[in-house]
This record gives structure tokens, C-alpha cells and sequence, in this order.
């Protein structure tokens, strides 16, 4: 190689140039449109080397004209993906779209980590503080959180965790461990034509809809004297202020049109659940009788 010339390794795109000594130079100004498939070529193009003349200047068209090198196959390409986040009805809750699928179509929740056991995806996602429960939909991630815990400190630890697992292309659960996911509303040989009618509804019409807010439904069965039939709500849907508004208004309504069989429909609750609601009703009571105790108190002390 000559001594009056250099050789310039490029790592990353140029285009502070063509400089005012550039230009003084008679060199070629580079217009936007050649600037950006510059930057285009040599976003993912390996560092090359090129002769540089002795007076220091080279041009935006020779850059241009080079080209990006090939890339190594022994290079490891960086991958990168765009999480989406969709509030739900239940603000505890927060759906996230990864863009690929999750599931084959079927729906998985976990509410501790003995349940996330067989997921290393929903076993990480629990253990993030603050995090109580995870639910697998066909093509997104819903994550409830504790109300003492704020969305803005939970986020980035989420997005991080599912980043790193779908761009690893790991498996959802460990080998041998998936489950066959619901099959609630799989119509049997030995359903009436009643309970068909009620699954198939609830399969075509209100799955998909409870799915869009992050949630999804279960059927419990359906007690034919009293033409009740038995839900129970999973993911968002958990614990949601207007899950019985979703009930009565939506899901209770289109069953009693197309099945006049149906009369009600009645949400089935987890033993953990029913713990919950007892104790809310227990400190209830005691506001109650704290808030009449008050006024008591209060109407005593005017009398005197």
C-alpha cells in the first residue's frame, strides 16, 4: 500500500459529508435520497475497509458506490420485535401482543408459581414483584398485577423478559409439559342438543370477544331444571369490577335470544376468590359499624 494513502474502517453509515473543504474540492454532493439508501446499505452491513487518497477527502458516491460488505454467517444478527400494550376493563390487568403467536390457539393461566411450573415464560413473568397472576391467549400475554404496584414500574421488566423470550424462540412450556388447553366447549356425543347449541355459541361468539380484552371464558356446565349455565371468567376478566355487567348484559342476554332453554347465567369463583370476597365482606361490616359507632358517639355528645 502506498504511504500517501490511509485506510478507513467503517463501522457505522457517513453522512456528515460532503464538508465546506469537500466541497471547495469539487467533489460530489450527495443528495437525501442517496444519503438514505447510504444509511439503508450500511445499517446491517459489516465494518470494511477503503483506500483513502493522500489528500484525505472521499466522496458520498464512492461510499455509496462501494456498497456494504457481505455479512458472516458466523455474525450473529441482532434481532428485534415490537411489543404492543392494550389496557382492559380491569385495570389490574394489561394485555401485551409480542406480534407472534403465542399459543396454538388454546388458553393457559397461572396465578402462582406452582401453577407456572411447567412455563419458564409465565415462571419469570411471577416472579417480578408485584405480579399475581399470567395468562397465555392465542396471540398475546395478559398480566395482572397487585393494586399497590404501579404499570410504570412493572412495564419495562415485562417487556424485557418477553423481548428476550420470543426472540430466543424458546418454547412456551418444557418439554412434555404443555397442556392440551381448554376444552370446555368441545361439543361431545353425550351433550343435549341444548348444551351443543351453548357451547358453540360461547365458542364462535363469546370467546373471541372476551379474548379482544384479555380475558377468556370457561364453561362450568349447565343445570337444565333451573336453565342456569355456570361460567367461569379467567385472565382480565378475573376480578374485574364489570365482569358481572359482561355477564348479565352481554354474555346472559345473546344466550337467552338464541336458547330460550337458558334463563340465567352464574360466574363460578375460585376457593381463593371466595376467601377474597368474604374478607372484603368482613371489612365492609366493620366500616359499618365503625361509621354507626361514630354517629352515635356524635349524636350523644350534641344532646348534652
Amino acid at each position: 500500500m502506498p504511504a500517501s494513502s490511509s485506510v478507513l474502517t467503517m463501522a457505522r453509515p457517513i453522512y456528515a459529508l460532503p464538508t465546506r473543504t469537500a466541497l471547495r474540492a469539487g467533489l460530489t454532493k450527495v443528495s437525501k435520497p442517496h444519503i438514505a439508501a447510504g444509511l439503508r446499505a450500511y445499517s446491517s452491513a459489516q465494518p470494511r475497509r477503503i483506500l483513502i487518497p493522500s489528500s484525505g477527502l472521499i466522496s458520498h458516491a464512492e461510499i455509496l458506490r462501494a456498497g456494504p460488505s457481505r455479512p458472516s454467517p458466523f455474525r450473529q444478527q441482532r434481532r428485534t420485535m415490537f411489543i404492543q400494550t392494550e389496557t382492559t376493563p380491569n385495570e389490574a390487568s394489561l394485555k401485551f401482543i409480542p406480534g407472534v403467536p403465542v399459543t396454538s390457539g388454546s388458553t393457559h393461566e397461572f396465578l402462582d408459581l406452582r401453577a407456572a411450573l411447567p412455563s419458564p415464560l409465565a415462571t419469570r413473568l411471577l416472579e417480578i414483584d408485584g405480579l399475581v397472576g399470567v395468562f397465555f391467549g392465542p396471540d398475546f400475554v395478559t398480566c395482572s398485577k397487585d393494586d399497590t404496584y404501579s404499570w410504570s414500574v412493572l412495564k419495562p421488566e415485562i417487556f424485557a423478559i418477553l423481548m428476550e423470550h420470543f426472540t430466543s424462540g424458546a418454547p412456551l412450556f418444557k418439554e412434555g409439559q404443555e397442556g392440551a388447553g381448554a376444552e370446555d366447549t368441545r361439543v361431545l356425543e353425550s351433550d343435549s342438543d341444548v348444551v351443543g347449541m351453548i357451547k358453540e355459541l360461547l365458542e364462535t361468539r363469546v370467546r373471541p370477544a372476551i379474548q379482544e380484552d384479555g380475558g377468556d371464558i370457561e364453561y362450568k356446565g349447565f343445570e337444565e331444571k333451573a336453565g342456569v349455565v355456570r361460567l367461569k371468567l379467567k385472565g382480565s376478566c378475573r376480578g374485574c369490577s364489570s365482569s358481572s355487567v359482561t355477564l348479565k348484559n352481554g354474555i346472559e342476554r345473546m344466550l337467552m335470544h338464541y336458547v330460550p332453554e337458558v334463563k340465567a347465567v352464574e360466574q363460578v369463583l375460585d376457593e381463593e376468590e371466595l376467601i377474597a370476597l368474604n374478607e372484603f365482606a368482613k371489612l365492609e361490616a366493620r366500616l359499618e359499624e365503625k361509621k354507626a359507632s361514630s354517629k352515635s358517639d356524635m349524636s350523644q355528645y350534641m344532646s348534652h
